[in-house]
């Protein structure tokens, strides 16, 4: 199987622990079978690793959710990387591309795609395999997963089935309507249009060049900036005759607000929270090393990171975005593919941050020209390069730089460092990378 994940945006209605480098597919709040907790993203890589040991899966992302990718997946999952947003057309003749031309995937083969945050069970993965054997043997261009709607949403599109049968001809799609119209449609047999299609691969590869002048990946790739922003469903579904939708009923949920993604926890609370006997329906999700009391809260959600806190009712959590949109927060706290750092402290020239990185990973070799560097390593043994020359570190010592001279640290085992940036003008566009050196 091969299957397309779509990992875009920046999920900013679960602020605050959301943000446009930490999407929302990348917050750990799901219960694991050994006590721990993972990711959206990990929770899916996870199920199609069940359903299909041999698949092979493909991440369509921005750039700056790479490293977070590598962070939770691993350095071996494919990555189809955007030098920008254009939306889920361009996403997919990118990822199609890079599947016939770096994977050498056959044009022959079916593709599956799909977005990266549902929250599902295993059945519908089952499902997703039945949707590319549709796709691989069947005469139909598209096949569509179409969900069995539970109520009647405004915030979906519907697909509109010829009949009720389990795969069914497309008779034309519907824009997400308002709720009075949303009843019409579930009257009619219509299902929402969850983003889930599959394809042969030599299908999307022609339909790619048919809308987009490229000759293949890498010239794709160079000309992506230059791209029109247009959907999926706008460029291609929607044009498309020869198209079919399988009926899925299983558990399916867009986990894109805080209202939706506390239904799917497993406890009332994440992290150092007390909930006294008077509170009913209340969640909390707290990433900060300090307690949180409710008492007496009803419906409610408190999140509470280095980026903020929120203190919501359920419903209203729903309409966060405009006032999020209105707050200019320094990142407080990134993953990266070499591990996670954390913003202690902002101060007018200068900066604390508490780095850690995992055991045989290490920074970019890299240089600052307005900051000198101050390294306290609080827990671990690693390596240090300086300017070229390497040394050995442990718990308890402390490495400086100047300004312009580059730098990295190497983690023998899982190191902690505290890293204090002293400078007028602190910024991470203040970097040059250099080529790894060994010392």
């Amino acid at each position: 199987m091969n299957i397309i994940l779509l990992s875009g945006g920046s999920g900013k209605r679960l602020w605050p622990l959301s943000n446009d480098t930490r999407s929302k597919q990348f917050i750990k709040i799901f219960k694991t079978a050994s006590g721990g907790f993972e990711s959206m993203v990990q929770r899916v890589y996870r199920q199609i690793r069940c359903q299909d040991p041999g698949a092979t899966v493909t991440i369509a992302t921005s750039k700056s959710q790479v490293s977070a990718i590598h962070n939770q997946l691993g350095a071996d999952v494919g990555i189809s990387v955007e030098p920008c947003r254009r939306d889920t057309f361009p996403a997919i003749a990118l990822a199609a591309a890079y599947l016939h031309d770096v994977q050498g995937v056959s044009t022959q083969e079916a593709v599956v795609v799909c977005p990266v945050d549902p929250y599902v069970e295993q059945d519908y993965f089952a499902a997703l395999k039945k949707l590319g054997e549709r796709a691989a043997d069947g005469m139909a261009n598209l096949v569509l997963m179409g969900i069995e709607p539970t109520y009647p949403s405004a915030k979906y599109g519907y697909i509109m089935p010829e009949n009720r049968d389990e795969l069914s001809r497309v008779s034309m799609f519907k824009e997400k309507p308002d709720e009075e119209t949303a009843k019409t449609y579930m009257e009619r047999g219509a299902l929402w249009n969850g983003g889930v299609f599959a394809f042969r691969l030599g299908y999307m590869l022609e339909r790619a060049h048919e809308l987009i002048d490229f000759q293949d990946y890498h010239d794709l790739y160079r000309k992506y900036e230059s791209l029109n922003k247009i959907s999926f469903d706008y460029a291609v579904a929607e044009h498309e005759s020869n198209i079919e939708v399988m009926r899925f009923g299983g558990l399916w949920k867009d986990m894109g607000t805080w209202n939706t993604l506390t239904e799917a926890m497993e406890s009332e609370s994440i992290g150092k929270a007390i909930l006294n006997e008077t509170c009913d329906n209340v969640h909390v999700v707290n990433e900060l090393d300090v307690p949180v009391l409710c008492m007496g809260l009803k419906d409610m959600v408190v999140s509470a990171s280095p980026e903020g806190i929120l203190v919501s009712d359920k419903a209203q959590s729903s309409y966060i975005k405009p006032f999020v949109d209105q707050i200019d927060q320094q990142i407080m706290f990134a993953e990266k593919s070499w591990g996670s750092f954390r913003v202690i402290d902002v101060e007018e020239g200068s900066m604390t941050i508490k780095v850690t990185l995992n055991a045989g990973h290490r920074m970019n070799y890299h240089s600052h020209e307005r900051r000198d560097e101050v390294w306290t390593v609080i827990e671990g043994e690693g390596r240090t390069i300086i300017g070229g020359e390497e040394r050995e570190v442990h718990a308890g010592d402390v490495i400086s730089m100047k300004a312009g001279t580059p730098h990295t640290i190497i983690a023998d085992t899982a190191l902690q460092v505290i890293e204090v940036q002293i400078g007028r003008d602190i910024s991470v566009g203040d970097k040059k990378k250099y080529d790894f050196v060994t010392g």
